[in-house]
């Protein structure tokens, strides 16, 4: 059964910034990187636990066409996703969300 998700407001942010970056250069490439973000939201709704533990009690799912990692947690009314993280900038910069 799918939990319920909810997005820090900062991993907004964050989805919406590379949503532009990517629309400046190629609106396919922009619909794409939304349509990966939804295929993880539901991959992680529905099957929570099959990504690996990662850093401050998180989980991590790897986009598989972009540079982005979608950070979550396990919160009292279900799941936080905490950040949409760029793999190659500033690691663990997300863990005073937690």
């Amino acid at each position: 059964m799918a939990r319920p998700i909810r997005f820090h407001p900062d991993a907004i942010g964050e989805a919406g910034a590379a949503r532009e970056w990517y629309e400046a250069r190629n609106p396919a490439t922009a619909r794409a990187f939304i349509v990966e973000l939804d295929h993880a939201v539901d991959q992680i709704a529905e099957f929570p636990d099959r990504w690996p533990a990662y850093l401050v009690k998180t989980r991590r799912f790897v986009l598989r066409r972009f540079p982005f990692s979608m950070i979550y947690r396990r919160s009292v009314n279900g799941l936080e996703v905490v950040a949409v993280a760029h793999a190659r900038r500033r690691p663990g910069y997300w863990k005073a969300r937690t």
